[in-house]
């Protein structure tokens, strides 16, 4: 099997069985194919036969992706850039391994390390005190749980949050993509209680706006919509942490 056969055979997996949305699958068939393309200049015996694909090819990809590639538009890749096209690949291995051919062990695929960024976490008393008191069975109530839930589990920043639509949502997987600062795609992965609750929370939807989360009050925007916009869901979590008796400031 050629290393792009496997890349389709991966893509179809992901549409078909996977279920995953189609943002996820061009992110995929991008990382991927561009793997594909470095391998059929840099390791011909990989491309035409992925049975030989090896550590060394990993390697000597993960110094073009460091040390020469250069994006036309952003220039250098960062270190988290470069971690993309690696989780890409390891998910393709894994994929094959699944499906019972011996390829290189997708748990050799090591990710570059990354800064730490400085993260201020709310204490487990804190998290403990803001959802006790979203509780209740109205809209809004529901909403706004599921709302906190996928933002603690995610980590989404509010513009990404605003901006999620149902149909990028599969509830079954928890996981779906979202485009982040400078245009990057990523894939995040939702807990089994933001499963729960957004559950909950879209079941009591009898509307056709595709935002995952709206506003019940007020007019509608310019769009004809009841999006949530980032201003207001910062205004919501600030009245929640008000009401919670929370001093510290609470950032997603």
């Amino acid at each position: 099997m050629t290393l792009k056969e496997a890349i389709i055979r991966f893509l179809e997996y992901c549409e078909l069985d996977k279920n995953l949305s189609q943002t996820t699958i061009r992110m995929y068939s991008y990382y991927l194919n561009f793997f594909a393309t470095w391998a059929g200049n840099s390791a011909t015996e990989a491309a035409e036969d992925i049975l030989k694909l090896n550590d060394e090819h990993v390697r000597k990809f993960r110094l073009f992706l460091a040390q020469q590639y250069v994006n036309p538009h952003k220039g250098a890749l960062k270190r988290q850039s470069q971690n993309y096209f690696l989780i890409a690949l390891r998910s393709l291995l894994r994929y094959l391994v699944r499906e019972g051919v011996e390829v290189l062990s997708p748990d050799k695929i090591m990710l570059g390390k990354t800064r730490d960024r400085e993260i201020r976490y709310l204490s487990p008393e804190d998290l403990q005190k803001l959802f006790a008191i979203i509780s209740g069975t109205s809209l809004v109530v529901l909403r706004d749980r599921a709302m906190f839930e996928v933002l603690f589990s995610t980590g989404l920043r509010v513009a990404e949050l605003s901006r999620l639509n149902r149909d990028r949502i599969n509830t079954e997987n928890g996981e779906f993509s979202v485009i982040g600062k400078g245009g990057h795609i990523r894939v995040v992965f939702l807990s089994k209680r933001a499963i729960e609750y957004l559950t909950k929370y879209m079941a009591t939807r009898k509307d056709t706006y595709p935002a995952v989360f709206i506003s019940y009050r007020g007019k509608k925007n310019a769009n004809g919509e009841r999006r949530l916009s980032p201003r207001q869901i910062e205004r919501l979590i600030e009245g929640y942490r008000i009401k919670a008796g929370i001093t510290a400031h609470v950032t997603p």
